[in-house]
């Protein structure tokens, strides 16, 4: 781990733990499924449960297209209908264990405007600000684009950040892709750290 002692995370009151987008169409079966995507749903349920008992703070972002979103390649953006809100497909996955009081974060969800970070038009950054929240912990999909840019906004807005290594999956979609993302979250400041460093149990 960088930088920091895992007791010093763990023993910390002003954090939070942010889940990018574990939504169906972005896992195996899905419109636009991240490859493996589905591998970090054990790992986020374990961070979860830890985070809980520490009494951090749960957020989730999710992709709540219209229908004629301009990501859409129909209106000549890169990627096919994905996430339409109120379909299956924008589900946050079923076997993800997020508590009742999570606070969720729907994001795209005007037809001409896209939004990759989960703070870009939520109003998310003041919201955890005024919960008191200092570090902010992120897992999710995919690496290289929401996950990439929710933490680089993070960051901006004066959040320390970690990337929680074994809880990201990219899409890779030219090879590299995923490795320049984290070196860029990294130069940005971002730490990384796996469920090791923070000593989570396996049970």
């Amino acid at each position: 781990m960088e930088g920091r002692s895992a007791k010093e995370i763990r023993s910390g009151s002003a954090r939070a733990l942010l889940i990018v987008d574990l939504q169906n169409d972005f896992l195996p079966g899905g419109a636009l499924p991240v490859p493996m995507g589905d591998k970090v749903v054990p790992e986020l349920n374990r961070y979860i449960s830890a985070f809980r008992r520490s009494g951090a703070r749960i957020v989730a972002t999710m992709d709540w297209h219209p229908a004629d979103h301009c990501s859409f390649r129909e209106r000549g953006g890169p990627w096919p209908p994905h996430c339409v809100r109120r379909t299956w497909g924008a589900r946050i996955c079923k076997d993800l264990k997020l508590p009742r009081d999570a606070l969720i974060v729907k994001k795209a969800t005007k037809p001409d405007e896209e939004a990759y970070s989960g703070f870009q038009g939520t109003g998310l950054g003041p919201r955890l600000k005024e919960m008191g929240i200092r570090e902010i912990f992120v897992g999710g999909v995919a690496t290289d684009y929401c996950v990439k840019n929710t933490v680089l906004d993070a960051l901006k807005e004066g959040f320390e950040v970690y990337v929680l290594q074994d809880a990201i999956k990219g899409i890779d979609a030219k090879p590299g892709d995923v490795e320049r993302a984290k070196e860029e979250m990294r130069a940005a400041g971002a730490k990384f750290l796996t469920s090791a460093d923070l000593l989570l149990p396996y049970s």
